[in-house]
């Protein structure tokens, strides 16, 4: 009899750093109570780590508690085999004794071996033990790896398939699940991510050739472009199966997960397309798609250089200013850079020995024909937002610097300003983000050898809501600003409306008010 299990809270917690409101928490369970899912994934049981991780990272005892007094179904917390060793089990586990049902183990196929030993224990304590062996897509370059499964029968109830990558297509299930049959008589699971959007398909695939347990998640919620959805294999296997659905009851559970939904907008795009079909991990691509501000390009031609192998696919020469400035300003993307356009190059028309930095292109265009020396930080999308605002990069007359080498995410310059394009040699004060605009321009700032530094266009989102991306990314200006004038000695002063705290306040009327 086929069985599923879900996993919102645990999978959906790489979105939400394992912290779900009670209320949702509830109505999710009120929901499930209703519905033919077997089981529920809560979360990780967890030693502690560095960092914030939230409530069903670790799943303290009192929340499962809670939990099982509410939910009528099977509870389940899976551990990381590669952080768990023998000793931590009776710590872990002893207290959950009764609590939870099945503990199921996320495994790194080259370490099948210590995930058996470990496996032997959780077993004598009375759980179900479920192997979440990883990588699918690359086991045939695990050696023996297939050859020891052998060694599972006995110790693990259900050993999962995991399409870690989201690169498998339905004839992989099939000839994968031939192999695992072929040397281990234990049930088959598959856990399926949606890159390739065949989360479905390969999923009914593997129920067709024997899967005896399936994993999904509302809304499809999970790690990077993220899982089936138990929404859609629920009404598949209403109409093609006969299950009884209820479907006002998966209805509220969807409900309650959509506000996550539109918040952290999960989901598969190009880049997890690309990582996906080419096997390349996850992780970064979900760094890159939900907390930073690359391009598709920037973040498929960094894939790119993962699987050629390649540190980056572009060196330059370094960054070796011919001369220095008495004074920068530094312009951001803000609106304030807009709006007092007309004095900052009032301000800057009256020296000779000044420059412009743009921190980021996005205002440059106001800032064009002003005639003092101009340079241009090349991240992430810059490149192709400077052959937009030039209209004709053959009368392109400043510099463009970039992050030094090798750079994370690739390099991308238009082909017309090569020759003024230079690499930095190094981020010199300590930064969260090296490869960040406002990293950049300080360094390149320094690099020039300025005395005075200005900014504009750094509002800190003012007035505005600000978004949890936002929010980080103002956390890295913040850390940025603070850094830079403790590693330099030097203040740092915001000529425009601004709410960095690590920023001085000036006016850039101040300076001009006699003009």
């Amino acid at each position: 009899m086929l069985k599923l299990l879900d996993c919102t809270l645990r999978d959906g917690g790489y979105y939400t750093n394992w912290d779900f409101d009670k209320p949702l928490v509830d109505e999710y369970i009120r929901s499930m109570n209703n519905l033919p899912v077997d089981y529920l994934e809560i979360g990780y049981r967890s030693k502690p780590q560095k960092g914030y991780l939230g409530k069903y990272f670790y799943s303290p005892i009192y929340e499962l508690e809670d939990l099982r007094k509410k939910s009528n179904k099977k509870l389940v917390i899976i551990l990381n085999e590669r952080d768990i060793k023998l000793e931590f089990l009776h710590e872990l586990l002893s207290p959950i004794v009764g609590l939870v049902d099945m503990v199921r183990m996320a495994i790194d196929p080259q370490n099948l071996g210590s995930a058996i030993i470990l496996a032997e224990q959780i077993k004598k304590m009375g759980f179900e033990v479920g192997f979440n062996v990883m990588y699918m897509s690359k086991w045939n370059q695990y050696g023996d790896f297939i050859k020891d499964l052998k060694n599972v029968d006995g110790i693990a109830d259900y050993f999962y398939m995991v399409d870690s990558y989201g690169g498998v297509y339905p004839e992989d299930v099939i000839s994968t699940m031939s192999l695992v049959k072929a040397n281990t008589s234990c049930k088959i699971g598959f856990h399926g991510h949606n890159n390739l959007e065949l989360g479905l398909i390969n999923t009914l695939t593997a129920i067709e050739h024997g899967a005896e347990m399936i994993d999904a998640t509302i809304l499809g919620m999970g790690r990077g472009a993220g899982n089936l959805k138990m929404e859609l294999l629920l009404a598949v296997l209403n109409t093609k199966f006969g299950w009884d659905v209820d479907f006002n009851s998966l209805g509220n559970a969807v409900d309650a997960i959509e506000p996550l939904l539109a918040k952290h907008e999960w989901g598969t795009n190009l880049p997890y397309m690309i990582s996906g079909s080419n096997s390349l991990p996850q992780k970064d691509v979900m760094d890159w798609v939900t907390a930073r501000f690359y391009s598709f390009n920037s973040i498929i031609r960094a894939l790119q250089n993962q699987k050629n192998k390649q540190k980056d696919n572009e060196e330059l020469s370094v960054f070796k200013p011919a001369k220095s400035y008495k004074t920068a300003i530094i312009i951001g993307g803000g609106p304030a850079g807009v709006e007092h356009s007309k004095a900052v190059i009032e301000f800057a028309s009256e020296y000779d020995d000044i420059c412009l930095i743009h921190a980021s292109s996005k205002n440059s265009k106001l800032y064009k024909e002003i005639n003092v020396d101009q340079f241009f930080c090349l991240v992430g999308n810059e490149g192709h937002r400077l052959e937009s605002i030039f209209n004709d990069l053959g009368q392109f007359s400043g510099e463009c610097v970039l992050p030094p080498y090798p750079r994370k995410m690739g390099t991308y310059i238009p082909a017309p300003v090569k020759d003024k394009s230079f690499e930095l040699e190094s981020v010199k004060f300590p930064s969260k983000a090296p490869d960040s605009h406002t990293v950049l321009a300080l360094q390149a700032a320094a690099d020039l050898g300025v005395e005075n530094i200005y900014v504009v266009g750094y509002d800190g989102y003012q007035e505005t809501a600000i978004t949890q991306i936002e929010r980080m990314l103002v956390d890295e200006n913040e850390y940025a600003f603070k850094s830079f004038s403790e590693y330099y000695q030097k203040d740092l002063i915001s000529l425009t409306p601004t709410r960095y705290e690590n920023l001085s306040i000036g006016s850039i009327y101040s300076l001009i008010y006699d003009k």
